[in-house]
């Protein structure tokens, strides 16, 4: 569900991939590669593709270029498997983020300032409040916050692992049902793809 040349063309026109462009730019071996290159690099190393969508679950952009069906366009006979295709587009958008690696997810990324906020806390009330006879009590307190924040850790690398397997199933059967449903004359691809994104300004 993701548009090859909307990709291509992001890649070599918008600023927030200029990393994933460098690195087109070392395949192509030019600095200004035409999109039809950058379409065929995205289509034979697929680490450009994965880069790009990692940019946007990072930026809380969507790589599903298609959007819902418009039920009041369809044919009656169409609108229960339509409303079925939307409802799984909008679940798909909803659990996206979890493909991202939880190593690089911005859960991990809090988890860890808020405990480099507890461990500067700890030193600011034991040296500049000079608490020292409360030492052994603040530092277990951060052992605690430690232990909590592994804890927390280790739930949500569960919860991204379950929602990634859930995401991959639906996407799946989400590809096979438009194509089915195309075949069946309700609907035209090509009318659902989304060729630019309105946030890049």
């Amino acid at each position: 569900m993701i548009h090859l040349p909307r990709v291509a063309y992001e890649i070599k026109n918008i600023g927030l991939y200029d990393l994933v462009l460098q690195d087109v730019q070392k395949i192509a071996g030019t600095s200004k590669p035409t999109q039809d290159q950058i379409l065929e690099i995205i289509k034979t190393n697929p680490q450009i593709l994965e880069d790009y969508e990692q940019i946007n679950i990072e930026y809380n952009l969507s790589n599903i270029h298609i959007k819902d069906i418009d039920l009041s366009k369809i044919d009656e006979s169409c609108k229960k498997e339509a409303q079925e295709i939307n409802s799984n587009l909008a679940h798909l958008r909803e659990i996206e983020k979890y493909t991202l690696d939880f190593e690089q997810s911005s859960t991990l990324v809090i988890i860890f300032s808020i405990e480099f906020f507890v461990l500067f806390s700890v030193q600011y009330f034991i040296v500049l409040l000079d608490l020292k006879e409360w030492q052994i009590l603040i530092y277990s307190l951060f052992a605690s916050s430690i232990a909590l924040a592994y804890w927390y850790a280790k739930k949500e690398q569960k919860k991204y692992a379950i929602n990634s397997k859930i995401f991959e199933d639906k996407y799946t059967q989400t590809v096979e049902m438009i194509d089915k449903f195309e075949k069946k004359g309700c609907i035209k691809k090509s009318d659902l793809i989304i060729a630019s994104c309105e946030e890049h300004v």
